[in-house]
């Protein structure tokens, strides 16, 4: 991968979003990381600094629109282009349909996928050929567990987001991909139980950096005739039979 190039990932304070910013950060990339979690994203940014790594933090809520407007107002005079745009920021509220409230579903639809166009939107402007938009999907975009109404709906949505994409910027040259993870533990790993690895074929639930491998590949020159596809990271879980 080229050095010095300017890499957005946004949900980048914590979880799947941090090992991005960690495995980025060796490829000599300009960071910029993006999240609402002040304390954790300048403690990350500082961190990477102290060891000669490119990063800045800034604070945005993606859930409204304004602030996306207003943070690309301050990265455009920043930063001359964009090359890699990773939209991981998500969240899910798991309640029953009948008690999820209007501003609940709006919220983690503004945040999951309504971010995701704005942002894949500011940043394709700046974007020049061979430039890379990855969105974190979700395995629970084609299969389901209850009271999951709302994210389920917004993975969904992002990976028909994702080929969309991919057709309206290719006259620009920008690939469109989405990554479906499945169970990545972000915290506990060494508590896990064998029969929860096993739930896998491969053998183990997944770590972070499963995902960051797969953005590092589909971001690279290497995937340069990859566009418009979804690349599922569950350890063969979602093609197992469940009857045992």
């Amino acid at each position: 991968m080229e050095k010095n190039l300017n890499v957005i990932i946004t949900g980048a304070a914590n979880g799947i979003g941090k090992a991005l910013a960690l495995g980025y950060s060796e490829t000599h990339a300009n960071l910029i990381l993006i999240d609402k979690d002040k304390e954790n994203g300048n403690i990350l940014a500082e961190e990477l600094k102290s060891k000669d790594k490119k990063a800045s933090f800034f604070y945005c809520d993606i859930s409204k629109a304004e602030e996306i407007t207003d943070l690309f107002h301050i990265l455009k005079q920043e930063y001359k282009e964009f090359s890699i745009l990773i939209n991981n920021a998500g969240f899910g509220i798991w309640k029953s349909p009948f008690e999820l409230s209007i501003e609940e579903w709006d919220s983690v639809i503004n945040t999951n996928l309504r971010a995701a166009f704005l942002l894949a939107r500011e940043s394709a402007k700046l974007m020049r050929p061979g430039a890379s938009i990855i969105n974190i999907s979700s395995t629970r975009a084609f299969m389901s567990e209850e009271n999951s109404e709302a994210y389920a709906a917004s993975k969904g949505g992002l990976l028909s987001l994702t080929h969309a994409l991919a057709a309206s910027l290719s006259h620009k040259q920008i690939r469109v991909n989405c990554i479906s993870p499945g169970w990545i533990e972000t915290k506990n790993y060494k508590d896990l139980k064998d029969s929860e690895h096993k739930q896998h074929f491969a053998g183990r639930v997944g770590y972070p950096d499963d995902i960051v491998s797969a953005c590092l590949y589909l971001s690279s020159k290497e995937a340069g005739f990859i566009t418009g596809t979804n690349l599922i990271i569950d350890g063969g879980m979602t093609k197992k039979m469940i009857y045992e």
